[in-house]
C-alpha cells in the first residue's frame, strides 16, 4: 500500500457573498432570527426575518448594499439560524439577543434602567404613599412610570401637601405613641395616633386616586366647596387648611408644564441624528399628565438610518417596561404593524403606533423633537471637549492611542473597619456609571488599613473576573487605562498582581497627591519610569483630578452605606427563624440584643410570639457555639 500526500494548498474559508449564498439550499421559508460572525466568532449582527431564505438572500447578493452593510457582509464568516413560529416572536428574539450580545452593526439601547413609580400600598387599613422601582409585586395603586426619581419626589412632596397621606413604613407606623414632625408642618393627617379616622383618611385616598388618574378639576372643584362650607360655618383655621392644600395642588399642576387635553395615556418618542450620533427624547403622559421626560443616546449600529435606529429602540425600551395605550413617533418605522402586534401582546391590549401630522399630538411630537436637537447638541460638544481630554491623556501618559476605557480605583475605611474597594469607568462619552462597581474586603488576614493589599485584593478579583469573562480579550470591558489612587508603594502593589495574571500589558499610573496633599500639585508614578508632574494649569491634570474625586466620591459612599448598614444589625440577625417581628418583640422585652444574649431559657419562653421551640434555637445559638 502506498501513501500519498496532496501537495494541493488548502482551499481558503469562504467569507462575504459566497459565504451566506453558500447557506441557502439549508434555509426555506419560515421566519426566524439570524446571526452574521466575523472571522473570530464576534456577532456582527442580529436580525429579524419573515421569509429568513428570502431575507439571506438579499445579502447573499453583491449589488444594492449601502456602505454599513456592505463592510458588514464582507466581515462576515459564519452565520447562526433560528427559527420561530411567528414573525413576532422572531421580532422579540432579535431585540432580546441584541441587548444580550450587543453586536457591532446593530442599534443598542445602551441606558435600559427601569423608570419610578408612585404607589398608594394598600397592605395596610391606612394608605402609605411612596416611591415604587421595579416589579409590581405589592398589593395597590401604581401611577407612572415618571422620568427620574427627582420627578416623583416633587410629586410627592406636593401630594402630601394636599391629600396629607402617610410615608412612613408600617413598623414605623406602628411604633408611634405621638404625631411625627410631617404632621407638625401639616404634610401628615396623623393617623399612626388617631388624629385621623379611617373612613376619613380613605377619602384622602380616594382623593389622590382621582388625581394622579387625571381627574384633578374634580378634586380641586370638591377643594373648594369645603373650603366654603368651612368659611361659611366660620371653621377659619380649617378654611385656611384647605386654601393651603387647593394652593399646593396648583403647585403640581404647574410643575407639569404641559398637561394636553386630547392625550391621555401616550409615550411621545421622537429622534434627532446627526454627525452618526442619535438622541431619543421620551416624554410621559399619563391621565392628561405630563409625568416627565428623559433622553436616551442609542448606538446606532455604525450608521443604521432612522427608520432602524427607532424600530430597535421601541423593541428594546419596552423589552421590561409596559407600554401605553398610544406610542406617538417622530418618524415612521419600517415594521409598525408588528411592532404593534408584539406590544399589544405585551400590554394585553391594543397598543397604537402613530405618526402625527397635525393638531396636540403632532405639537407634543414637535416639543419632543426640539428637545432631542438640543441635547444631541450639547451631547456632541461634551463628547469633543471629552475626545480632546483623552487626546492629552495618551500625549501624557505615553499611551499608543487614546483610551476607550479607562477604570480608577480606590479603596475607603475606617482604621481598616468596613472596608471597601471601588472602581469608576470612563470612556469618550464621559463616566460610564452602568459600569461602576464596588467590592466589599474579604481577606480577613489583611492588617486594618492595609491599603496595598486591598488594592491588590481588588484589582486581583477584577482580573479574576474579567479572564474568565473574556479570556481572549475581545469584549468591550477590558480597560486601556488603568489610574490608581496612591503612590510608588500602590503602583507596585498593582504591578504584581498584574503580573501574576498575565495583564500587565495595560497601561497603569498611580496619582498621588504632592506636597502638603494639594490639589494640583498631583505627581504619576508608572512601572519602572521616575514619577512626574503636570503643569499646574493643564486641561489634564484638571481632568484627572476630577477623576480621582469621582472615585473617591463613589467609595466613600458605597462605605458609608456599609458602615450604616452593619450600624443596624444585630446578633439577633443570624438566628434563624427570627424575622423583623420577633426580633422587635425581643428588643422591647429585653431592651437589647446584648441583653436577649445573656437571657436564660425560661425568660426567652415568656416572651410574646417566641414559641418554646424557638426559645431554646435561641438560646443554643447564644450559649452552644462551640
Amino acid at each position: 500500500m502506498n501513501d500519498t500526500t496532496d501537495d494541493k494548498p488548502a482551499e481558503a474559508p469562504l467569507t462575504g457573498h459566497a459565504l451566506i449564498r453558500s447557506y441557502l439550499n439549508t434555509l426555506d421559508g419560515s421566519p426566524g432570527v439570524y446571526r452574521m460572525l466575523d472571522a473570530e466568532g464576534r456577532v456582527l449582527y442580529v436580525g429579524k426575518a419573515r421569509h429568513l431564505k428570502k431575507r439571506v438572500s438579499n445579502y447573499a447578493n453583491p449589488r444594492g448594499h449601502t456602505v454599513r452593510i456592505a463592510r458588514m457582509i464582507h466581515q462576515t464568516a459564519s452565520m447562526m439560524f433560528l427559527t420561530t413560529k411567528t414573525e413576532t416572536e422572531a421580532l422579540l428574539l432579535e431585540q432580546n439577543l441584541i441587548k444580550q450580545l450587543k453586536p457591532y452593526y446593530n442599534v443598542l439601547l445602551r441606558d435600559d434602567k427601569s423608570f419610578p413609580s408612585i404607589l398608594l400600598a394598600k397592605t395596610h387599613p391606612f394608605a402609605q404613599i411612596k416611591k415604587h422601582r421595579g416589579r409590581k409585586g405589592e398589593a395597590g395603586s401604581y401611577f407612572g412610570p415618571f422620568a427620574s426619581a427627582g420627578a416623583v419626589n416633587r410629586v410627592l412632596n406636593q401630594l402630601q401637601k394636599v391629600f396629607l397621606l402617610r410615608n412612613c413604613s408600617d413598623s414605623v407606623f406602628s411604633g408611634r405613641t405621638g404625631p411625627c414632625l410631617l404632621y407638625q408642618i401639616k404634610r401628615c393627617s396623623g393617623p399612626c395616633v388617631g388624629l385621623i379616622t379611617e373612613s376619613e383618611y380613605a377619602d384622602l385616598v380616594r382623593d389622590a386616586e382621582q388625581f394622579l388618574s387625571g381627574k384633578s378639576t374634580k378634586v380641586q372643584g370638591e377643594l373648594a366647596a369645603q373650603m366654603q362650607q368651612a368659611s361659611d360655618a366660620l371653621e377659619f383655621e380649617r378654611a385656611a387648611a384647605l386654601r393651603d392644600r387647593i394652593k399646593a395642588l396648583t403647585q403640581v399642576q404647574q410643575v407639569q408644564g404641559i398637561n394636553p387635553q386630547t392625550v391621555a395615556d401616550a409615550d411621545v418618542i421622537a429622534l434627532h441624528m446627526e454627525g452618526g450620533q442619535a438622541c431619543v427624547q421620551v416624554f410621559f403622559i399619563r391621565a392628561n399628565q405630563n409625568w416627565g421626560n428623559k433622553d436616551f443616546y442609542p448606538r446606532t449600529g455604525a450608521g443604521a438610518d432612522e427608520r432602524e435606529v427607532l424600530e430597535a429602540f421601541l423593541g428594546q425600551f419596552y423589552d421590561n417596561k409596559l407600554p401605553p395605550r398610544q406610542i406617538l413617533l417622530s418618524h415612521p418605522i419600517e415594521n409598525d404593524d408588528l411592532m404593534q402586534e408584539a406590544l399589544s401582546q405585551k400590554a394585553g391590549r391594543k397598543v397604537e403606533i402613530i405618526v402625527p401630522k397635525r393638531g396636540e399630538k403632532a405639537e407634543l411630537v414637535e416639543g419632543a423633537a426640539r428637545n432631542a436637537r438640543e441635547s444631541l447638541a450639547r451631547r456632541m460638544a461634551e463628547t469633543a471637549t471629552q475626545a480632546k481630554l483623552l487626546k492629552g491623556l495618551a500625549e501624557a501618559f505615553d499611551l499608543d492611542a487614546s483610551p476607550k476605557r479607562i477604570e480608577v480605583y480606590d479603596n475607603s475605611h475606617i482604621q481598616g473597619a468596613h472596608a471597601v474597594g471601588a472602581m469608576i469607568v470612563a470612556g469618550p462619552e464621559g463616566y460610564i456609571k452602568s459600569q461602576y462597581r464596588k467590592f466589599n474586603i474579604k481577606d480577613a488576614d489583611l492588617t486594618p488599613g492595609d491599603d496595598f493589599g486591598m488594592m491588590k485584593e481588588v484589582l486581583g478579583r477584577r482580573f479574576k473576573r474579567l479572564l474568565k469573562e473574556d479570556p481572549d480579550r475581545k469584549g468591550d470591558n477590558w480597560p486601556d487605562l488603568l489610574l490608581i489612587d496612591g503612590g510608588a508603594g500602590q503602583v507596585s502593589a498593582v504591578a504584581e498582581i498584574m503580573r501574576e495574571y498575565g495583564v500587565d500589558d495595560i497601561a497603569m499610573v498611580g496619582v498621588a497627591k504632592g506636597e502638603d496633599r494639594d490639589a494640583g500639585k498631583e505627581e504619576f508614578y508608572r512601572t519602572g519610569k521616575r514619577p512626574f508632574a503636570l503643569r499646574h494649569n493643564d486641561p489634564v491634570l484638571y481632568f484627572v483630578q476630577r477623576l480621582r474625586d469621582e472615585v473617591h466620591r463613589f467609595a466613600i459612599g458605597t462605605h458609608r452605606a456599609k458602615r450604616a448598614k452593619s450600624m443596624g444589625a444585630t446578633p439577633l440577625d443570624g438566628v434563624p427563624g427570627v424575622g423583623a417581628a420577633r426580633k422587635r418583640a425581643l428588643l422591647a422585652h429585653f431592651g437589647s440584643a446584648k441583653a436577649v444574649s445573656r437571657a436564660g431559657l425560661e425568660d426567652l419562653k415568656k416572651v410574646e410570639g417566641i414559641s418554646h421551640r424557638l426559645a431554646e434555637t435561641l438560646y443554643d445559638f447564644f450559649h452552644d457555639k462551640g
